[in-house]
């Protein structure tokens, strides 16, 4: 039986979620935001065997919403039923799926959901590419895997005295948001707002699935991260930083500081949040962190991809063209 997850069956939704956007934790975060959730729940014998978290977005002036369902399995095509029939209760016209399956190893599964519905191909939200590092080797096998300038980069920053601290403070925090301010005016990309990050990192920090790093010489922070943690991996999702002595790399020595944080909580799989893909042009706004990430010895993968489950299809052709429209109206403004 498909039913709604009732907050006592938390930790068992927990286990199952398979990324910290699909946690329990997540949707609470969101809902904060004043974002709807639904949160499904497969139950047999009272065991939960599979489930789903998806988000509501209205459309601006609009009487309608569209649906997000991001990081999940491949859906069971029960769990499927249940949510278009959700989603069609409260106005949706699609949900935007986005599996945190590889390539590989979801397309059989997607191909069949796309013979029983109304599946298509759906604008990606979340990266369809992403760097995952294999932690269950040792230290000196991730060293010795690294590119010669990143590990050498990382011995010079020891020397130099470049510490890494683990600090959850609210003082930390108010540091990670300057440093995210003047990285998103620097590098001139989207950033949420303050009250956004404030709101997710509180709220998953209490349950120990977020936590800040900050990279300190001579006194000052110079980057700051939020990491998570959930069910064997960590996701480097936030990172901020100041030019300021970028002479001693500090980056370099916050992932070193993170990568054995992340075994010694007993990590087996780092997931680096994202790529351009294989070969970015030097032109791509994200092939600095491309290259930054691909130094440290990660295996670049891919995801399925994103696909929209329609519920109205009548509604979806529109509303289609006319968010198309939006971000070429919006891409047009960025030049």
């Amino acid at each position: 039986m498909i039913q709604e997850v009732k907050e006592v069956d938390k930790d068992r939704f927990n286990l199952l979620a398979t990324h910290p956007l699909q946690s329990w934790e997540w949707g609470e975060f969101r809902e904060k935001t004043g974002v709807e959730v639904i949160r499904l729940g497969w139950y047999r014998d009272d065991n939960l065997e599979e489930t789903a978290q998806v988000t509501l977005h209205p459309i601006p002036r609009l009487p309608w919403k569209v649906g997000y369902w991001p990081k999940g399995g491949i859906p069971s095509e029960e769990m499927v039923s249940a949510v278009e029939k959700e989603v069609r209760k409260k106005g949706g016209i699609l949900v935007t799926m986005e599996p945190n399956v590889l390539k590989g190893q979801g397309m059989p599964r997607i191909e069949e959901l796309r013979e029983k519905y109304v599946v298509y191909g759906g604008r990606p939200l979340f990266t369809r590419w992403s760097f995952w590092l294999d932690l269950t080797k040792t230290e000196e096998e991730l060293m010795a895997g690294m590119k010669s300038k990143t590990r050498y980069n990382v011995r010079y920053a020891e020397r130099r005295g470049v510490k890494v601290v683990e600090d959850n403070s609210k003082e930390s925090f108010e540091q990670y948001w300057k440093l995210t301010e003047e990285t998103t005016n620097r590098q001139k990309f989207y950033a949420h707002n303050r009250e956004y990050h404030r709101l997710m990192f509180e709220t998953l920090s209490k349950s120990g699935m977020a936590r800040l790093f900050r990279a300190e010489y001579k006194g000052k922070t110079l980057v700051a991260w939020v990491v998570f943690i959930l069910n064997g991996v960590i996701y480097y999702p936030y990172g901020a930083s100041t030019r300021e002595f970028r002479e001693v790399y500090p980056s370099d020595a916050m992932m070193w500081e993170v990568i054995k944080w992340g075994k010694s909580q007993g990590a087996k799989i780092f997931d680096m949040w994202g790529s351009p893909g294989p070969n970015p042009k030097p032109s791509d706004s994200w092939y600095g962190f491309h290259r930054f990430k691909l130094g440290f010895g990660a295996e670049l993968v891919e995801f399925v991809g994103t696909y929209d489950l329609v519920i109205d299809k009548w509604l979806y052709p529109p509303y289609r063209a006319l968010n198309e429209a939006r971000w070429v109206y919006l891409r047009a403004r960025k030049r």
